[in-house]
């Protein structure tokens, strides 16, 4: 694999939209199958064995209040692209409030659908059609949190994405996005295994092009307001279907940035260091190498 892959530009938009077309084409055909966790998305749905805790974590050792039971008990939360409901749902059983935006209506219409199976979910989650450039006006400074979980390495144009998270997000809020780096070992097994020979994701899901090294993301998070507080590694192993935490960032990472305060201030630094996190919320799967993928 030539070294020039990895001095490729990110293609550039034409419009102030985060929504690329193409990808809601991709992701149309699969609208039905988002609660199959044996399907096309059942590494999304094993994601939430740490992503869930490391979000639930983070927020907590921010905060003086605890909630029993209800962690997140007023804690109001923007899933973006939040597809099916997959992240929706699980942050709304921990007591929080929860609304998630996806562009595709019939990905709100599955996530609507299964989260009608709950009542309390019911209660705690709405869903809206909308891009989130399309919410900004009627949400500035709404939220207490964002998760943008496996969704920058699709929008169209990253840095209007950000923006607009800064912008609906209230001062000293969280933002949590995970997503897939720019390397050579994450095309290969990323896109070259995890697509064309595995099929652990559907052929085309990625484009290379458009993956997010660590350091161009916190670069854009910091030139919009947010100080980056946490970068942890991800790592997937498709013989257990399980993922845990490592300390390289070479496939996927986590991402905790805390939005600027009224004043210029900068959030709480207390969240939690990756040791903590890989004591709380590592799941079982061994991090080997050729057998780990990213997805």
């Amino acid at each position: 694999m030539k070294s020039s892959m990895l001095t490729a530009k990110r293609p550039l938009s034409t419009s102030h939209s985060s929504v690329d077309s193409k990808e809601i084409k991709k992701f149309q055909l699969l609208a039905h199958k988002w609660w199959d966790e044996e399907g096309e998305y059942s590494a999304l749905h094993s994601m939430n064995d740490i992503r869930v805790p490391f979000i639930r974590d983070t927020l907590l050792s921010m905060s003086c209040n605890y909630h029993l039971g209800n962690p997140l008990s007023g804690v109001k939360i923007l899933d973006v692209g939040c597809g099916g409901g997959l992240l929706s749902e699980p942050l709304a059983r921990l007591g929080a409030s929860v609304t998630g935006i996806d562009p595709l209506e019939d990905n709100i219409r599955t996530a609507d659908r299964h989260k009608s199976f709950d009542p309390v979910l019911a209660k705690r989650i709405q869903y809206k059609s909308s891009s989130l450039e399309e919410i900004v006006e009627e949400s500035m400074e709404t939220f207490d949190v964002i998760v943008a979980s496996e969704v920058v390495e699709h929008v169209a144009d990253l840095e209007t994405f950000i923006k607009c998270c800064s912008q609906v997000l209230k001062p000293e809020g969280s933002l949590f996005i995970t997503t897939i780096n720019k390397t050579q070992l994450s095309y290969v097994l990323g896109i070259v295994v995890a697509e064309k020979i595995m099929g652990i994701v559907p052929e085309g899901t990625h484009e290379w092009e458009k993956f997010v090294p660590p350091e161009e993301l916190e670069h854009l998070l910091e030139s919009n307001g947010f100080s980056v507080k946490t970068v942890n590694g991800m790592l997937y192993n498709p013989l257990w279907g399980s993922w845990s935490w490592m300390e390289s960032t070479s496939l996927n990472y986590a991402v905790h940035a805390v939005k600027s305060g009224a004043q210029g201030q900068s959030g709480p630094t207390d969240a939690p260091s990756e040791m903590d996190i890989q004591q709380r919320s590592a799941t079982a799967g061994t991090a080997g190498t050729a057998s780990d993928i990213s997805v």
